[in-house]
């Protein structure tokens, strides 16, 4: 009776494990998702306040990356990293729908942002074909492998716009409700392969993840794709 026990009890065990193992994945996925989710509200809760990215420059761009919630505490010289999505135009020349989005990390390398522990939201304006083409291929160096900097906000910037648009990489960041432009030279941004693998199920380069339709992206990148689609339809 004893040993029928105690066989019953190993089994339960190991029905327990197995369906942990087969549970992590599912976890590490939607961890994934969670943050794609986060940058569809990030993107829809920035380009509703008054004072927001420009229309043109959003016209004209042809990547946006998000990065939500990176605290600035963790942007230490060789230290951890914050993570997003990058989302681009589909078609020649990025003229097209914007479509699946690509996950990308960001490596600070400011002492400046060592300051202060609060989240912080970054968006990044991509400008011009060449500065795409280098995020989706490599890891980038604002300031050094692309020219960077701090993006403008309100109607009071548009008149000055020509000069942003000649720029690669424009960013911006919002803490505590404040959204503005903010200068990330030194800081480096990837492809992030292996939450791409954890998002999509495959080994499938980033390029390829950039280029596919709206239609191959996961439920969780809907609100991002959309809101983007609402607030620059094609680019200019």
């Amino acid at each position: 009776m004893r040993y029928a026990q105690n066989r019953i009890i190993v089994l339960a065990c190991l029905l327990a494990l197995s369906t942990l193992a087969v549970a992590r994945p599912k976890d590490e996925k939607n961890e994934e998702e969670s943050r794609v989710e986060n940058s569809g509200k990030v993107m829809r809760e920035i380009l509703g306040v008054p004072d927001d990215i420009p229309q043109e420059l959003l016209d004209h761009a042809r990547c946006v990356v998000v990065m939500p919630s990176v605290l600035k505490a963790a942007f230490v010289v060789g230290g951890s990293y914050g993570r997003g999505v990058m989302v681009c135009r589909t078609g020649k020349e990025y003229r097209g729908r914007w479509g699946a989005p690509a996950m990308f990390a960001l490596e600070g390398a400011s002492f400046g942002l060592q300051l202060g522990g609060e989240a912080t939201d970054f968006v990044f304006l991509v400008m011009n074909d060449r500065g795409a083409n280098s995020l989706i291929h490599s890891k980038v160096k604002l300031g050094a492998d692309a020219s960077a900097a701090a993006g403008p906000v309100g109607r009071s910037a548009e008149a000055d716009t020509d000069a942003y648009m000649r720029t690669e990489i424009l960013s911006y960041s919002r803490a505590r409700g404040a959204f503005a432009g903010i200068s990330l030279e030194g800081s480096t941004l990837r492809p992030d392969k292996g939450a791409n693998r954890k998002l999509y199920g495959d080994d499938r380069p980033t390029p390829e993840i950039i280029a596919a339709s709206d239609s191959s992206a996961p439920p969780a990148a809907h609100e991002l794709i959309r809101t983007l689609q609402k607030a620059s339809p094609e680019r200019r």
